[in-house]
């Protein structure tokens, strides 16, 4: 007989879960982006924020640790800024039904829609030559997630007087820093696959860019 207490996960065991499905979840994104038509980018545009939406749900355990920051910015860089704005909105709300929905998410919205103009604005700055370069991204990544979170942090001055704001600024810093951390690891791993089919698929983007290499 099928014991339901057996069955409860630690949060340990729910964390392995979690990121084994983020895997399943990015391989067959990967192989279905690699089978599109050239220049198929609202496509890719997709797929990738099926991919950010499920990564930032199942990585919830992990405290501020998700890989959407990092995709807005590549999205930023390859597909230019009022696609990273669209796709950042896309990513908050659909998310955010899942995990809690509130004023939040309408920073949330504003801060992924920073990264993403940063994104563009600076694509130029993180090639070398002809080449992508991880750490360039790796280090507008790891700015980008305190970026995101002072930005996210300002809805508490809807419930906190101003006084109280450096206070509560201060106590986020370890999160802050938690996620600044996972976005260079992200950066690392998503940089190069990412921008492979990006700069497959990107035929209206407002910046040309052309198909890059990645250099670290």
């Amino acid at each position: 007989m099928f014991d339901a207490h057996a069955a409860v996960l630690t949060p340990i065991e729910t964390l392995i879960l979690n990121v084994s499905l983020l895997f399943v979840v990015a391989w067959p994104m990967w192989v279905a982006g690699k089978s599109l038509r050239p220049t198929n980018d609202f496509a890719m545009l997709a797929l990738l924020a099926l991919f950010a939406t499920s990564g930032r749900i199942l990585l919830d355990p992990l405290p501020n640790i998700q890989p959407v920051t990092v995709v807005v910015l590549l999205v930023g860089v390859h597909y230019g800024a009022s696609r990273s704005i669209a796709f950042a909105s896309v990513v908050a709300i659909s998310s955010n039904l899942v995990l809690g929905h509130g004023l939040w998410t309408l920073y949330q919205v504003l801060a992924w829609s920073l990264v993403g103009i940063i994104g563009s604005s600076l694509a130029e700055k993180f090639r070398d030559g002809d080449s992508l370069s991880i750490s360039r991204i790796g280090l507008a990544a790891f700015a980008a997630g305190f970026v995101f979170d002072w930005v996210v942090s300002i809805s508490a001055l809807h419930s906190i007087p101003m006084e109280k704001f450096p206070v509560y600024i201060m106590v986020g810093l370890p999160f802050d820093l938690a996620h600044a951390a996972g976005n260079l690891a992200f950066a690392a791993w998503l940089t190069g696959p990412l921008s492979e089919i990006m700069t497959r698929h990107s035929s209206q983007r407002e910046a040309v860019v052309e198909p890059v290499k990645v250099t670290y």
